[in-house]
């Protein structure tokens, strides 16, 4: 069922309610696709940023099944990575997005942020000047339970940060979500410190679709769509892009259905 069991509008920002985040996955995957396909239509190559999270699991799996997508003209990319853990830890998110999404197709490159290096200055400008080369014409994003965007928690949060990716340390809610997610134990062996893409370079994006599933979204997805829109919580800049779409399922529409 790829139909939203509700949908309306706030300020900029298209939001769909699915039933759950089986049929969240399934209608982001189906939309995704079909803007990769209209897209690849229009020019040689397209450039596509990715998000590492359990949040993004049905999703992925959608998009990577849909036919018709000429994979070997994709340019990816991905949002953040820890700073710190071995080339070889299973929770880098290299290793997630290899394991659903580099590993399934033939990209035309992919460009990974490179968490074990000895200069974690260096990977940053690097990578920006990627993103300045190749701009990017769609992010998947999520949203944490802190309501930051990539790994720009909000005590990092700055909308007209000068830096297209920057070295962040992560807060703590930050840190107790990865715990949550089942990807660390313990918060002691979550790494303080990562290399994450700022809110200007994910904005700059063309297209954003943005999928946001379960109850302990539900806070920061109410305080995305009707909090003030200010670095408090870095989703609410979602608001003033002109093509994002917001996926979440009931779960994580429990503190706004009345609204």
């Amino acid at each position: 069922m790829l139909n939203p069991v509700r949908s309306f509008v706030v300020e900029k920002l298209a939001v769909e309610i699915h039933e759950n985040r089986q049929a969240l996955g399934k209608a982001a995957g189906t939309r995704a696709a079909e803007k990769m396909r209209e897209l690849l239509k229009e020019r040689d190559s397209i450039n596509v940023v990715f998000a590492a999270a359990p949040s993004q699991n049905e999703f992925l799996e959608t998009l990577m099944s849909e036919p018709g997508i000429d994979w070997e003209r994709v340019r990816a990319f991905h949002l953040d990575e820890y700073l710190s853990l071995p080339s070889d830890a299973p929770q880098r998110f290299a290793v997630y997005l290899d394991e659903r999404v580099f590993s399934k197709v033939k990209f035309k490159e992919i460009h990974y942020l490179r968490g074990d290096t000895d200069s974690p200055e260096g990977e940053a400008q690097r990578y920006a000047d990627l993103l300045t080369k190749y701009p990017i014409d769609i992010a998947f994003l999520g949203i944490g339970e802190n309501g930051h965007l990539a790994f720009i928690d909000p005590p990092v949060a700055d909308f007209e940060d000068p830096c297209l990716v920057k070295i962040v340390e992560l807060d703590e809610v930050c840190r107790q979500q990865q715990v949550n997610d089942g990807a660390f134990s313990s918060i002691d062996l979550v790494p303080k410190t990562a290399l994450s893409m700022t809110i200007p370079a994910i904005m700059a994006a063309k297209n954003i679709y943005c999928m946001v599933p379960g109850p302990t979204k539900a806070k920061a997805v109410k305080e995305t769509l009707y909090g003030p829109i200010s670095t408090h919580c870095p989703a609410t800049i979602l608001r003033r892009h002109d093509a994002a779409v917001l996926f979440i399922d009931r779960d994580a529409a429990g503190l706004i259905e009345d609204k």
